[in-house]
């Protein structure tokens, strides 16, 4: 599709039977929205389940689930009765009170994972944001460090705050926005020597290393799993040292592994993990969670206006309880494998094209040779002109993050069509 046709359609829904006029101009909307974004000539306008439909009537297979967020799909009945019925009853009177439905929430993530205490948010830079200053405040209060030092590795992503930003190892997000946070120093993944010569060489004076930030699986760097033996002894030297140790799980958390979290994959836990995307199906909502250490945290220390409110929390709490309910870790799980397999098969039939699929659950990278012109976003534009969306994970990596409750016949759907699509960008 090209962006001229980003113009008035009607809309004519084999599901619903209705056709219902819609509206839209790519001029118009460019005109009035900073171009922060490098938009795909696409303007959708409803979904259900795994599908959307654009402004034309196209229907596609949603395979980029709001970048690993709509964890229930599109318009999924929970959600919706929890929209409805949340809005009508109290939708938000901020955290100078106290908020049944924010409570709740707390309660079901403390008791699901290794965490003590829970604080919300509205995203997860502002989670990660909670956690850097939570990790330095801890430093100077507990560890009496004066010039806290936290690591990050390369190719991470943690957010689009400056803090964030800062914290994600890779120089192509913070072009131009110096001078950054200072206090942070960039590792390689995956690698234990690497760790172990930073803690050393940075230990001098007044600064020491306080806290690693790492993510269990890397989202934005190319869908790289964590290492099991790498990250265990990472919490080994934790526990010697004192060291906090961070998980950004804002992607990789809510059963998108097919775990309930990507710690859990490594066998370890974290001292602090952070939440966002999935955790509210698509509605704006972030957590830091840790344990009991994070009382250093006192009345004033940080807050936000509109974190855990009671439309947020309400929502929030229906989509955990789904995917409790409805055991769709399961699906997750048996939907991976076979997503897996798919992919592998298609990296099989083109070998001078695909180097590598990986993944966990249903978060899953294709990676494209190195030394070859293709892109990912090659792939992706293909992919969505027989109507499946996808997303990159860097130049190099198609990533393949459906809904969580993603069907066996959408997956085959989906294989087919990213089949049909990698043919005709290899001829």
């Amino acid at each position: 599709m090209s962006r001229e046709t980003l113009v008035q359609q009607t809309t004519n829904s084999p599901e619903s039977g209705s056709s219902t006029s819609s509206s839209f101009n790519a001029d118009s909307f460019d005109q009035s929205v900073m171009s922060t974004y490098g938009r795909f000539p696409l303007a959708l306008e409803r979904g259900q389940g795994c599908r959307v439909w654009d402004t034309q009537g196209k229907e596609y297979l949603d395979f980029v689930a709001g970048i690993a967020t709509c964890t229930l799909g599109h318009a999924h009945p929970v959600m919706v009765e929890a929209v409805t019925r949340q809005i009508q009853k109290l939708h938000h009177v901020s955290n100078l009170y106290y908020i049944p439905e924010q409570g709740e929430l707390a309660q079901w993530l403390v008791e699901h994972s290794c965490s003590d205490r829970a604080f919300f948010c509205n995203s997860g830079a502002e989670a990660n944001e909670g956690a850097i200053k939570l990790a330095r405040k801890y430093a100077h209060t507990v560890l009496e460090i004066d010039k806290p030092i936290i690591l990050t590795a390369n190719a991470s992503f943690h957010g689009r705050t400056l803090a964030t930003i800062t914290a994600t190892g890779q120089p192509k997000y913070q072009k131009n926005f110096d001078p950054l946070v200072p206090g942070f120093y960039y590792v390689p993944y995956n690698d234990i020597r690497a760790i172990e010569n930073a803690i050393s060489e940075l230990d001098e004076g007044d600064y020491r290393v306080a806290a690693i930030l790492l993510e269990p699986l890397q989202g934005e760097g190319g869908v790289r799993p964590g290492d099991v033996a790498y990250f265990q002894k990472l919490r080994q030297i934790c526990d010697e040292t004192g060291i906090l140790l961070i998980f950004d799980e804002v992607q990789v958390g809510m059963g998108r592994t097919g775990k309930l979290w990507g710690y859990e994959h490594l066998g370890v836990e974290p001292d602090i993990f952070t939440s966002a995307k999935g955790l509210g199906g698509g509605i704006p909502i972030g957590a830091l969670l840790c344990k009991k250490f994070c009382d250093v945290f006192q009345a004033g220390d940080h807050a936000s206006t509109f974190g855990g409110n009671p439309f947020v929390s309400g929502v929030a709490l229906s989509v955990c309880q789904t995917l409790e309910r409805e055991n769709i870790l399961a699906n997750v799980v048996e939907r991976g494998a076979q997503l897996r397999a798919g992919l592998e098969n298609i990296a099989a039939q083109y070998p001078q094209h695909i180097a590598e699929v990986r993944g966990w659950g249903l978060i899953n990278g294709m990676e494209l040779l190195a030394d070859i012109p293709l892109t990912a976003i090659d792939i992706v534009k293909a992919a969505m002109e027989e109507g499946l969306l996808l997303v990159p994970a860097g130049p190099k990596v198609v990533r393949f993050v459906p809904p969580l409750i993603v069907t066996e016949q959408e997956v085959e759907v989906a294989l087919q069509k990213l089949g049909k699509a990698i043919a005709t960008v290899t001829k």
